[in-house]
Formats: structure tokens, sequence, C-alpha cells
């Protein structure tokens, strides 16, 4: 299986990346994983309703161009689908059987994800109603996709 994870602006924290490389790292046993960073677009502080439209039409653009026609399209949205860890698990393994082997985890930036991205997705993703700082959500969801193929292996993992 190859999964991306496209997600906007680059990660600068130095401790979310030893932590996203340890995942990667421990993923490379079960899949391909690839990150993919967008620039973000530059905008002021406060913007009006019209400007964060189109900061994330911008960004989304980089976002569509980063992703195949033959992609599995999951994108990381507050209002998305809530899964546990076990229902993740059963979704990727019902995604491989089916041939879908190359899958893309979206996460927006500060603003969230345009409406061309979201429509793009074949499914929306909920780790909550709270919001996450974009950055840290990279390593959360490597976390929930590594406990996922170990769930589907059988192999032990902390509950």
């Amino acid at each position: 299986m190859n999964i991306s994870i496209i997600t906007v602006g680059k990660l600068k924290e130095k401790y979310l990346k030893l932590g996203m490389e340890e995942y990667v790292k421990r993923l490379s046993a079960y899949a391909k994983v690839e990150i993919v960073e967008v620039a973000d677009e530059k905008a002021p502080e406060e913007l009006s309703e019209l400007e964060m439209i189109q900061v994330k039409q911008k960004e989304g653009e980089r976002i569509l161009a980063k992703i195949s026609a033959d992609t599995y399209v999951i994108a990381l949205a507050i209002k998305g689908k809530m899964l546990s860890s076990e229902e993740l698990a059963d979704r990727l393994d019902k995604l491989a059987t089916y041939g879908k082997s190359k899958i893309a985890f979206v996460i927006g930036g500060s603003l969230g994800l345009s409406d061309e991205v979201l429509q793009r997705s074949n499914e929306q993703l909920s780790f909550s109603r709270m919001t996450f700082p974009h950055q840290l959500m990279r390593l959360i969801l490597l976390e929930q996709i590594y406990r996922a193929f170990r769930i589907n292996r059988g192999e032990p993992y902390h509950k």
C-alpha cells in the first residue's frame, strides 16, 4: 500500500519532526509512506470571509496538483466521520482488499480545506470536534495509521 499524507505548510517544530520520522520508519514495514508538503498561502492575521476562501482555494489547488486520478482521498475535516482506531484499521484493510493501493490523507492549513479538495475526497475523517494544530495532526495521523496496521496484523499495541 502507498500512503501519502498531503499537508499544507512546512513542519518547523523539531519534536514533531522526530516523532513523524519515528512513525514513518515504523510504518515502512507495512507500507510506503510519503509526506508531501505544499506551500501555505501567506496572509495577514485578520482576513475577510472572501480572503479566507481565496487562501483556501490557492492552497487547495496546490493540494489537488499532488493527487493522481487513481488515488483514494481521505480528507481530515472537523465535520468528517469519527472512527475508532479499530474502525480505521478495518477501513484501511477494506480499501486494500478492494484494490485501493494508493491512499492520500489530506490535512489543510490553519483555515482548513477548500470546497474543491473536500469535493475531490472520497471520504472525510474527523479525529475530534476539537481543533488541533495542523502540524500536530500529522503526528497523530501517522500514529493512528501505524496502530491500524498493527491491529490488522494482530500484533500487540497498547490500548
